[in-house]
């Protein structure tokens, strides 16, 4: 890894730990700004380089990675009852709302798990 890579994943850490710092005290971004002397404009942008880097995360998932169990260490595979058909479940955590339709692929939804574990 180049000084370049390591300053980059410093300050992503920063920016995830601002953004997860706002949620977790329940905070409006406008106020979380003014606290901290930033304009919206910069928290936005965090926030959006954030999601890019989970997506370019997501994709780089490797070959061998998507082999392993499709439920990550941790977590437990729960399957709907048959009786009762679900059209979908929303997942929200610190902010972050996925939703899980029947057809949604397996394997990215374990991707996406992953990815959020990884944040959180």
């Amino acid at each position: 890894m180049n000084i370049r890579e390591v300053a980059t994943e410093y300050r992503m850490a920063s920016w995830a730990q601002a953004v997860q710092e706002r949620t977790a005290n329940g905070q409006s971004i406008k106020a979380f700004c003014r606290d901290r002397g930033i304009s919206q404009n910069t928290y936005y942008y965090w926030q959006r380089k954030l999601r890019e880097a989970a997506c370019e995360g997501l994709a780089s998932v490797s070959e061998a990675a998507a082999e392993q169990s499709l439920v990550p260490a941790g977590w437990a595979m729960c399957k709907p009852a048959e009786t009762v058909p679900a059209k979908a479940v929303v997942i929200e955590i610190n902010g972050i709302r996925v939703q899980v339709e029947s057809d949604t692929d397996p394997e990215l939804l374990a991707k996406t798990c992953r990815m959020l574990k990884s944040l959180c």
